[in-house]
């Protein structure tokens, strides 16, 4: 698969704004299949199919103000890894690993920037949206709690409790015992409930 003939910056591009068509019966290891192969359609509706879940993922865990190129990023390094996907893999776990490690890589280069411009990294995120207000209320409350977790229990908060991904596929997404998954949830939700607390919500 040549993922370099239209130029890789601009594949994510090429996918997104390409009209969609119904494919819905064909599985994330069809399309793998095929985009191995060199069909760019299908690797379009891979787009298509997880970037509003790969977005979700990231917002909780990165700032707003880089999500669009964070999702992009994401979906290059899918594009560019497909020929070592192991077809045995499910591909969302493969994808959300992906983002995880985005996150990651994002994270340490937001530490890194906060030791030189800390006045500008401690800005708070901007809403795409415009929600009502209380739904407003609830979203800072849980983005803010969310800042006060470590980056691993973070990220089990946000892949098993906001994404719904199941425990066993957390671990697979992680590399880690489901065991360690199940402990790490029990702390994070702990600190969050105490976090709520504190701001007056009752749990």
């Amino acid at each position: 698969m040549e993922a370099r003939s239209t130029g890789v910056s601009g594949i994510v591009e090429v996918i997104a704004n390409h009209p969609s068509h119904s494919h819905s019966e064909e599985s994330d290891q069809d399309l793998v299949q095929q985009c191995v192969q060199g069909d760019r359609q299908s690797f379009r509706r891979l787009y298509q199919r997880h970037q509003h879940r790969v977005r979700g993922i990231l917002f909780q865990m990165c700032e707003a103000s880089t999500l669009d190129d964070l999702v992009q990023e994401v979906f290059l390094r899918a594009w560019k890894g497909l020929p070592k996907f192991r077809q045995t893999a499910q591909f969302s776990t493969w994808l959300y690993r992906i983002a995880w490690n985005v996150a990651s890589d994002q994270r340490q280069l937001a530490a890194r920037g906060r030791s030189r411009f800390e006045a500008l990294t401690r800005e708070a995120p901007t809403q795409q949206d415009a929600p009502d207000l209380m739904e407003l209320h609830y979203q800072d409350l849980v983005q803010r709690g969310l800042k006060t977790l470590s980056f691993d229990h973070r990220t089990i908060l946000v892949l098993h409790d906001l994404e719904s991904v199941p425990q066993k596929e957390v671990a697979e997404i992680l590399e880690i015992p489901i065991g360690t998954v199940k402990s790490r949830l029990f702390h994070a939700r702990a600190a969050m409930r105490q976090f709520l607390q504190t701001e007056g919500v009752q749990v």
